[in-house]
């Protein structure tokens, strides 16, 4: 980059939610045993049955903002999602609630995080309980066992913040909510033979 005089003008700013243990860790319900060694588990074989979730960092013009999704790992659909000016718990329970709308209690689905703090919170684990939703975690500093939901920040983030000029923040906000809406009801994917994700996610539902 310095001999062909080429200058990054993003910087990246990733979200660290983790604080220590602040309430209980959850185990890693997506790690198996296979031949004696330990691998993620990632696949599924219908829409509901393993979701994600993490918070990623927005820098701009002074602002952060953060967003938090719950992610699909069968359709790789955004279930729900919630953008705030603050990394709050509120913010979790306003996407908890998007997304708890969407399923029937009793489902037993899992549902994967880090060891943010606001995933350890009482109350946090209590709602998933009570919806009927088992509780996993990421072993601490391994953001592979959250890869999934990793990829999906880097592509909204290739996809969006490192290819346009935003004139503010609203503007960003504005450009932000158009790409989410894109990316699950217009986006193609190859591997759902030219589906959306939702398009994927509704036939998904229709065939179970």
């Amino acid at each position: 980059m310095h001999e062909e005089h080429i200058v990054c003008k993003v910087r990246v700013h990733r979200y660290n939610s983790y604080k220590g243990q602040v309430g209980r860790i959850a185990k890693n319900l997506l790690l198996i045993t296979e031949n004696g060694k330990e691998k993620r588990d990632f696949s599924t074989t219908a829409s509901n049955q393993k979701w994600v979730t993490d918070v990623t960092q927005f820098n701009l013009f002074g602002t952060k903002l953060y967003l938090s999704p719950i992610l699909d790992l069968h359709d790789e659909s955004l279930v729900s999602w919630n953008l705030s000016e603050s990394p709050n718990y509120s913010q979790i329970t306003d996407m908890l609630d998007k997304a708890f709308e969407k399923i029937p209690d009793g489902t037993n689905l899992i549902l994967h995080s880090d060891q943010g703090w606001q995933y350890q919170m009482y109350n946090y684990r209590e709602r998933l309980k009570k919806k009927g939703i088992r509780q996993s975690m990421s072993r601490k500093g391994n953001c592979l066992d959250n890869s999934v939901m990793e990829n999906f920040f880097g592509l909204l983030k290739s996809e969006l913040l490192y290819l346009q000029e935003f004139e503010s923040v609203e503007h960003f906000k504005k450009e932000l909510i158009e790409y989410l809406t894109w990316y699950n009801e217009k986006r193609i994917k190859v591997k759902f033979k030219g589906l959306t994700p939702l398009q994927f996610r509704n036939q998904s539902l229709k065939s179970a």
